[in-house]
């Protein structure tokens, strides 16, 4: 932190309230769940809710230990993170190159820009038997679907992003003589950067959601398995476990989204 006798009363007195509060939302989150937890646990004890149908935390710490003690809890793990991140990166990294294609090319932007909308609309879910028979019925479905969730999303937002460079701006380098190269070097990509930000944030919930929905379709391990497992065997604190294993990850994942993004906006 830089170093604060530099600065007016009246300022560090407004660092302080900044932090305060920062401290209050944080106490106050963990408050939340806490209490939450604690309720649901009571709720559970004493069967106000059955806790067949809506667990508890003490029996999810319990399937998760069990997970842990028969040797598959990092397996499934392993499996539905690996599919999720190679999804998410070429996903995000398709998306962007494709991005800058239509950005460059207004022909090409005015031609498939309509495709995309409809494929961003399509139910991806009912792609699922047509995936299977041309990926097979591994992991490259799975990876093959979160891909297909993200990259539509990827494109839009991205492009997007583009589009809204500021007009003066680009007037300005267009009126010194610079190239297209230039001014997407030097302008577009910079001004976009909290635009790429937003979609990895929001490419984070689809690629979680693609591996998941892949590994409900076609799976023999992961975390989709363990859900679609206990739903059928009526293991219900395994599919309440498996959520949480995956809420915990999701949240893990957005918080380095946010950490990156946190960054970027440090060294700007």
């Amino acid at each position: 932190m830089k170093n604060e006798k530099n600065y007016s009363p009246q300022h560090l007195a407004y660092l302080r309230g900044v932090r305060k509060k920062s401290v209050f939302v944080n106490v106050a989150r963990f408050a939340i769940l806490f209490i939450l937890l604690a309720l649901w646990e009571l709720s559970a004890q004493f069967e106000w809710i059955n806790p067949f149908i809506t667990s508890s935390p003490s029996r999810i710490a319990k399937t998760i230990a069990d997970l842990y003690k028969n040797g598959s809890l990092f397996h499934h793990i392993g499996t539905t993170l690996w599919e999720t991140l190679a999804g998410f990166f070429i996903a995000v990294a398709l998306g962007y190159a494709i991005a800058l294609l239509l950005w460059w090319s207004e022909a090409f932007r005015r031609i498939s820009e309509p495709y995309f909308v409809v494929l961003n609309a399509l139910p991806k879910i009912a792609l699922g038997p047509l995936i299977i028979i041309w990926c097979g019925t591994g992991s490259k479905a799975i990876v093959f679907m979160t891909i297909l969730i993200g990259l539509i999303v990827a494109i839009l937002n991205m492009l997007n992003g583009f589009m809204s460079t500021d007009e003066n701006k680009l007037l300005l380098l267009k009126s010194m003589g610079a190239s297209k190269m230039q001014i997407l070097t030097k302008l577009v990509i910079p001004s976009s950067l909290p635009n790429f930000i937003s979609m990895l944030k929001i490419n984070v919930g689809m690629a979680w959601i693609g591996s998941i929905m892949g590994e409900y379709i076609v799976s023999k391990a992961g975390i989709g398995y363990l859900i679609v497992y206990g739903g059928q065997v009526f293991k219900l604190d395994l599919v309440m476990s498996a959520v949480f294993i995956l809420c915990v990850l999701a949240a893990i994942m957005y918080a380095l989204v946010a950490l990156l993004e946190r960054l970027v906006i440090k060294n700007k």
